[in-house]
């Protein structure tokens, strides 16, 4: 059960932020084999004044246009696993909404299956 935060700038029509999570929701699907449904997103937007995204950070040129992606998901997947996970995410956002990869910043949080409640209090997954 990944739980994905995004962060941007304000101003992103409705339409690019759903892209940007049902985009991020299949690349997940595909490269992790998570499962159908698990929709578990939200969007943060921020103003310009409330927003850095590092510049020149790394050898990679972002522009203002840069998209900040956490994922807090179940730990135990492989190197490899992520790295596919990443590329697939950068390759879907490029074709559609049309982000720069150079401007796709994703971090991973890995958990316990404890650390998730889904509902009433309870420990689903424990």
């Amino acid at each position: 059960m990944p739980f994905t935060q995004i962060s941007l700038k304000k101003g992103k029509s409705v339409e690019f932020r759903r892209a940007l999570m049902e985009q991020i929701y299949l690349a997940m699907r595909e490269a992790i084999a998570i499962p159908e449904n698990d929709r578990f997103a939200a969007i943060t937007e921020l103003e310009p004044e409330n927003f850095n995204n590092s510049g020149n950070y790394a050898g990679i040129e972002r522009s203002d246009d840069v998209v900040f992606i956490q994922i807090t998901l179940n730990a135990g997947r492989t190197t490899e696993k992520k790295k596919a996970l990443y590329a697939e995410i950068a390759k879907r956002l490029k074709d559609y909404p049309g982000i720069r990869p150079e401007d796709v910043v994703i971090s991973l949080l890995e958990v316990a299956t404890e650390d998730w409640s889904l509902g009433n209090g309870v420990a689903q997954y424990a």
